[in-house]
């Protein structure tokens, strides 16, 4: 079935968002955020788009930007292929990082743009990253709401908003759909406590189920995980292992 084709903005603006390949985790520390915002900032200035906001998420990436000079499909391979260069290097893999095709959201209006702006500064909050939007370092919260200097160009949205009415609206906090799944109940397990977990576990944070000598270890050792909080979508995301092999491997895990 052939790809659908992009929408496309009369006004060029886009809600674009990178995700690491299977879910997997594409920011593991501080170095690894802070060089993707290094490169966005870099790429901003060769590919000349304006960056309304961004946030790195651990395993995805969002983007709110106006394409000026060249096309948006030339923006993100320029820098997703310099950090997947960069992160194979520092962690002595091969292969691709990010989901093979980008997803992007075309915005025509001022009241979907502000949607989308708020929905993105509000994202690490809504994950439990923080515990106030503007004191997470690695999105744009930060400089609307303190004039914090970063890569963000805030001022082009002051000037067409008007800051207080813009403050205002990205305090209040946006209305997300509810989800009812079994693991909303489970004890959670921070990011930085899982990779611990798991390189204890395994000796590494990409084990390869495909060599796995043992396979009844291997079930096990999931499950293990799976049972200090981990959970599977958290276990997928940091290690690059499909949910359907842990699903698997949990189920057997838990039978042996």
């Amino acid at each position: 079935m052939p790809r659908q084709a992009r929408l496309k903005s009369n006004v060029n603006i886009y809600h674009v968002m990178l995700r690491g390949i299977n879910q997997q985790q594409i920011f593991f520390d501080d170095e690894d955020n802070q060089k993707f915002v290094e490169l966005l900032n870099k790429y901003k200035a060769v590919s000349g788009f304006t960056l309304y906001a961004y946030c790195l998420m651990g395993n995805h990436v969002h983007l709110l930007i106006r394409v000026n000079n060249e096309p948006l499909e030339q923006i993100i391979k320029r820098l997703g292929g310099a950090y997947v260069l960069w992160y194979n290097m520092k962690y002595e893999r091969t292969g691709h990082l990010f989901q093979d095709r980008f997803r992007s959201e075309a915005i025509e209006d001022r009241v979907y743009f502000l949607t989308v702006l708020r929905y993105i500064i509000w994202n690490p909050k809504k994950a439990g990253l923080c515990l106030y939007i503007d004191e997470y370092r690695y999105s744009s919260g930060r400089e609307y709401f303190c004039g914090a200097h970063g890569i963000t160009d805030v001022s082009s949205v002051v000037d067409a908003v008007g800051r207080k009415e813009l403050i205002t609206y990205l305090q209040e906090k946006p209305v997300y759909s509810q989800t009812n799944t079994t693991e909303k109940c489970r004890k959670r397990c921070t990011d930085a406590r899982a990779q611990e977990l798991i390189k204890n576990e395994f000796g590494t944070m990409h084990p390869d189920p495909g060599n796995a000598k043992n396979r009844e270890m291997f079930n096990q050792s999931i499950y293990n995980l799976y049972k200090q909080g981990i959970s599977i979508r958290q276990l997928s995301r940091l290690t690059g292992i499909t949910k359907g092999i842990i699903e698997k491997a949990l189920k057997k895990g838990k039978d042996d």
